[in-house]
């Protein structure tokens, strides 16, 4: 299925990048690296997106087809999709893009191969290799671009529980990876980085960023914060604290999604439903838990036990997210 590119708005709050070992997202990177390989020598043509010949954005547009990836045509336009990656942390099957070559403003794109070289349609070689700091491409450059469907994390395997999960909603840009392409399945979630996911998805709306007394308007989860709270997502404590950089428990969690995704269980599916044999009836975020277990799609949650109060990793939002958005009711 192709896949149709919207410009990317670059947030560092769970900035993207590389799985592990062999997976079949680095496999699909040096596959296309090859596959343009072997068109080295064909000439260049303005308006070529052929093998008879290819200008720069042409070369890149058919390319990146042949794995099912569609780019826009021109070299303007590529630079708007993907995710910002500096010219040290290129992968094999990043876009590379140059400024005022033949004209001002972007206007030459090429493919990232690696050992800092990169492969694209010239006008006195046709399609070469070349490397980002001889003379006249050094200058030039501006940035690389990492295409989600392309992208893979060197700590997340392809038998993490969570792997489907963390693919998929990094693929839609809602929760992203780290500079040095880490996932960090294991690092915990804050409640600022909760509602500014949680936002990501819904696109909550205020007119304020004002929401409570230990949350600066200008900081940078605050209208996230301001747009959850008055959506009734996540609330405050008693004394008038969000606390956005307080870790979030896995009941807390629970909660959250629960409130944000709107999902109603049927009360006969949850009492014939096994229960975890740490979270009582009673307790506070029993039916929010207990809707975690009833609607995963990961295996994250078929587990005994739940351990609500212990901190909510990365990977465990990223499974609880992706199963609520991903239920059909």
């Amino acid at each position: 299925m192709k896949v149709l590119w919207k410009s990317v708005v670059f947030c560092f709050l769970f900035v993207c990048i590389p799985f592990t070992n062999v997976s079949q997202a680095a496999e699909k990177n040096e596959e296309l690296v090859e596959f343009a390989k072997k068109y080295i020598g064909v000439p260049y043509l303005f308006g070529g997106s052929t093998p008879l010949g290819f200008d720069c954005s042409g070369f890149l547009y058919f390319v990146y087809k042949q794995f099912d990836i569609e780019l826009p045509r021109t070299s303007a336009d590529q630079y708007k999709v993907g995710i910002p990656v500096k010219k040290e942390e290129l992968i094999p099957g990043d876009l590379v893009f140059f400024e005022n070559t033949y004209k001002s403003g972007i206007s030459h794109s090429g493919i990232y191969i690696g050992d800092n070289k990169f492969i694209s349609a010239t006008s006195s070689k046709g399609i070469a290799i070349a490397s980002l700091d001889n003379s006249y491409w050094g200058p030039k450059f501006v940035t690389g671009k990492r295409i989600p469907e392309l992208q893979t994390f060197i700590d997340v395997s392809s038998d993490h529980p969570a792997f489907k999960a963390i693919i998929s909603l990094a693929k839609e840009e809602i929760i992203l990876g780290f500079n040095n392409n880490e996932f960090r399945p294991d690092s915990p979630v804050t409640r600022g980085q909760a509602a500014a996911i949680i936002n990501r998805i819904f696109k909550f709306s205020t007119t304020t960023t004002t929401s409570f007394k230990d949350v600066s308007p200008s900081s940078t989860f605050a209208k996230d914060i301001a747009a959850i709270k008055y959506a009734g997502i996540i609330n405050g404590f008693p004394d008038g604290t969000f606390r956005p950089n307080e870790q979030m428990t896995r009941a807390q969690m629970a909660a959250i999604v629960s409130r944000a995704f709107k999902i109603k269980l049927n009360e006969d599916a949850i009492a014939v439903s096994s229960s975890y044999k740490d979270v009582a009836s009673s307790y506070w975020a029993y039916k929010d838990i207990m809707l975690l277990k009833l609607i995963d799609q990961t295996t994250v949650y078929q587990t005994e036990l739940f351990r609500a109060t212990d901190r909510a990793t990365r990977a465990d939002y990223a499974a609880a997210i992706y199963n609520a958005k991903n239920y059909k009711k």
